[in-house]
C-alpha cells in the first residue's frame, strides 16, 4: 500500500535508517521516478517550481519497507532559497540512501550537486536521466567512467519511458545491503578521497573536470527539429508569433471543443436521458410537493447537478487539462516566460510570473501555491492579487463561456479582454502600493520534449480525479442550497433585500440574487444560475463581469489565509467583491445610455 502527502517545512521524515532521499536539480524528472517507485500519483511537470514542499511514499526493498522522500529540486546546498533550506533540513536528519537524479544534458551543474551530496557521507546511487535527449544533441557519456569518478553506481535512464528503472532498483538494493561501492570525488580533505583540498579547487572546477573526462560531443551532429523549435521559441522572431499562435490554438480547442462536447454529447445525455430517467424514477415513489421539487424540480438537486456540473463545467475542465498538461510536458511554459519577460516588466512583474497566472486558469489554489517560487514577497502578493481578481479558473471559464456564448462569441471575447485589462490594472496598482523590489528573471529553460503518451495520460487522469474530488462537494453543496432557496420560497424573501443592488444598480432580474448567494461557495456558481434567465446582451455582460470579479471561493480564501494571513485574505476578498459590484453597475448604467 502506498501513501502520499505534502509535508510542512518544519517537519521531516521519520526514522533516517528507513528513509531514502530522492534528490537532484529542478526539471530532472524526479517526480517520474517517485511515482514509479512508490506507485503514488505525484504529478511531474517540465517547468521550475512544481515541488516546493516534499512528498513521501512507501516502497519495499529487500523485504524492508522504506519511506521515499521526494526532496525539493535544488541547484546547490547553500540555503540561499526556501527549497535549498528544506533540502538541508531533510539531509541533516540523515538517510539510509540517496538516489541522485542527474540531467545528462546539463552534466557539469548536476555533477556539482552530486559532489556536494558526497560530503554528507550517505550511500548514494546516481540515475543519469535524459540519456535520449543527450544522444539527440550528439553527446556521448561514458557511464562506467562517470561511476568511477563519482565513486558510486551510475544508472543511465530515460524516465518518461521508464528505461533503466529495473536496473536502478537493483542498484538500490545493492546499496542498502551494503554491497555497492561508495567513494568520494568531491575534492575535500575531510573525505580523504585523495583529490586536491577544497580550498585549492572549487566544486565547480572539479565538476567541470569530471564532465570533460566522461563526455564527448559529436561536432557534426545536426540539431533535431525539436531542438531548433525550442531555440526559435525564445527568439523575438519567430518566438512571439509561435507564442501567440499556440495561445490562440489552445483557446480555440478549449472554447470551441468544449461547446462542441457540450452541445453534441453532454446536453443531449443530460436532458434526454439522465434527467428524464431520474424524474420518472422519483415520481414513481415520491408524492408531489416540496420534496419532489427539491429532488427533480426546476432547481432540483438531481437536475441542476447534472446540468451545471456535468454539462456546463466538465467539458471545459477536461479540455483545459488536455492542453495545459501538454504545454507542461513539452517544456513550453518556461519559454513563454522568457518571451514575455520584457512585456511583463512594463506592468511591474517578471516573465516567470506568467506561469503562475496560466496555472490560475486551471485553479487559483495551485497558482497561489506556485507563487512560492517568486523571489520576493512583493511579487508573490502582486501575482496572487491579480489571479484572485482577474484570472477565471477553468470551472468559472466554462460557466462564462456557456453564459455569454449562448448569445455570441463576441461577448466571450469581450469578457476575456476585460479580464486582461483588470489584470494589468490590478498589477500596476499593487506594484505601486506594495513596498519591495522586483528581482530579474532567473529561470531554467528545459529541453523541448515530446511527451510520453503513458505519462501524459496518467497525469491527465490524475488531474481529473483531483478536480472531481475537490470540486464536486462544494458544487453539490451549491446545488443543494439552490434547490432549497427556490423551492422553500426563501429566494423571493432574500431578493427583496437585495433589490436595490441587483435590480437598481446592476440592472439584473431579481432572480439573479441566486447567483450572488451561490457564488460564495464556488465562483462558477455566480454565473451558472444566470443561464436559466432570459437576459439581454447588456445584462449578460454585467452578470459575467460580476461573476468574473466576485468573491474568491472558499478554497481560495483558505489558501490565501494560510499563505499570507487572514487579514490579507479578507482584504483581497472584500476588494474583489466591491470591485465586482462597482464595475458591474457602472457597465450597466453606461450601457443603458447607448440602448
Amino acid at each position: 500500500m502506498s501513501s502520499c502527502h505534502d509535508v510542512n517545512y518544519g517537519s521531516g521524515p521519520g526514522n533516517p535508517h528507513k528513509t531514502i532521499l530522492l534528490m537532484g536539480n529542478p526539471n530532472v524528472g524526479k517526480s517520474v521516478f517517485f511515482t514509479w517507485m512508490t506507485g503514488v500519483d505525484a504529478i511531474s511537470s517540465n517547468y521550475p517550481g512544481t515541488t516546493v514542499s516534499y512528498l513521501e511514499g512507501k516502497l519495499t526493498i529487500n523485504n524492508e519497507t522504506y519511506t521515499l522522500v521526494d526532496v525539493p529540486g535544488v541547484y546547490a546546498l547553500e540555503a540561499s532559497s526556501e527549497a535549498e533550506a528544506v533540502a538541508l533540513k531533510i539531509l541533516a536528519q540523515g538517510a539510509a540512501a540517496i538516489i541522485c537524479v542527474l540531467d545528462a544534458t546539463n552534466l557539469t551543474r548536476n555533477v556539482k550537486l552530486a559532489l556536494e551530496l558526497q560530503r554528507y557521507r550517505v550511500p548514494t546511487i546516481y540515475a543519469l536521466n535524459m540519456m535520449d535527449v543527450a544522444q539527440r544533441h550528439g553527446t556521448e557519456i561514458n557511464v562506467k567512467l562517470l561511476a568511477q569518478e563519482l565513486g558510486a553506481p551510475v544508472i543511465p535512464t530515460v524516465a518518461v519511458k521508464q528505461q533503466g528503472f529495473p536496473e536502478l532498483k537493483a542498484a538500490l538494493e545493492e546499496v542498502l545491503a551494503g554491497r555497492a561501492p561508495q567513494g568520494c570525488a568531491c575534492g575535500c580533505s575531510e573525505c580523504g578521497c585523495g583529490a586536491a583540498a577544497a580550498e585549492e579547487i572549487s566544486l565547480w572546477d572539479r565538476a567541470a573536470e569530471i564532465t570533460a573526462r566522461v563526455r564527448k560531443s559529436k561536432q557534426e551532429q545536426k540539431l533535431s527539429f525539436l531542438d531548433r523549435l525550442g531555440e526559435w521559441m525564445i527568439r523575438p522572431f519567430p518566438g512571439i508569433f509561435i507564442s501567440l499562435s499556440v495561445m490562440l490554438l489552445c483557446l480555440a480547442v478549449i472554447v470551441f471543443g468544449g461547446k462542441g462536447l457540450r452541445a453534441a454529447l453532454l446536453l443531449p445525455l443530460v436532458n434526454q436521458v439522465i434527467v428524464p430517467f431520474l424524474r420518472t424514477l422519483f415520481t414513481s415513489f415520491v408524492p408531489e410537493g416540496m420534496l419532489l421539487n427539491v429532488l427533480v424540480g426546476e432547481y432540483g438537486i438531481f437536475v441542476i447537478s447534472f446540468e451545471w456540473i456535468l454539462a456546463l463545467v466538465l467539458p471545459y475542465v477536461f479540455l483545459f487539462y488536455v492542453v495545459f498538461s501538454l504545454l507542461e510536458d513539452t517544456g513550453y511554459l518556461p519559454r513563454v516566460s522568457v518571451m514575455f519577460d520584457n512585456l511583463m516588466r512594463k506592468i511591474g512583474l517578471q516573465g516567470g510570473s506568467i506561469i503562475s497566472m496560466m496555472m490560475g486558469y486551471g485553479c487559483a489554489v495551485p497558482a497561489i501555491i506556485g507563487t512560492r517560487t517568486a523571489t520576493t514577497r512583493k511579487e508573490r502578493l502582486m501575482v496572487t492579487t491579480a489571479v484572485c481578481f482577474a484570472v477565471p479558473c477553468i470551472s468559472q471559464s466554462g460557466a462564462l463561456i456557456s453564459l455569454l456564448g449562448s448569445h455570441s462569441m463576441g461577448l466571450v471575447a469581450a469578457i476575456y479582454l476585460f479580464s486582461l485589462f483588470i489584470l494589468v490594472l490590478v498589477t500596476v496598482v499593487t506594484g505601486k502600493v506594495l513596498k519591495g523590489q522586483l528581482d530579474p528573471l532567473i529561470i531554467e529553460v528545459p529541453n523541448l520534449l515530446m511527451p510520453n503518451r503513458k505519462t501524459y495520460f496518467k497525469k491527465l487522469s490524475i488531474r481529473m480525479k483531483h478536480f472531481l474530488a475537490e470540486a464536486e462537494v462544494p458544487m453539490l453543496l451549491a446545488v443543494f442550497i439552490a434547490a432549497l432557496l427556490k423551492e422553500t420560497g426563501l429566494l423571493d424573501f432574500i431578493a427583496v433585500y437585495f433589490e436595490p443592488l441587483v435590480q437598481g444598480w446592476l440592472g439584473m432580474p431579481r432572480e439573479a440574487v441566486m447567483a450572488l448567494i451561490l457564488g460564495i461557495v464556488r465562483r462558477e456558481m455566480a454565473a451558472a444560475p444566470l443561464l436559466a434567465l432570459d437576459l439581454t446582451p447588456l445584462q449578460l455582460f454585467v452578470g459575467g463581469t460580476v461573476a468574473l470579479l466576485y468573491l474568491p471561493c472558499l478554497s481560495v480564501f483558505g489558501i490565501l489565509s494560510k499563505e499570507f494571513g487572514t487579514f490579507t485574505a479578507v482584504v483581497i476578498a472584500l476588494s474583489t467583491t466591491l470591485t465586482a459590484f462597482l464595475l458591474g453597475g457602472m457597465i450597466n448604467h453606461i450601457g443603458l445610455l447607448f440602448i
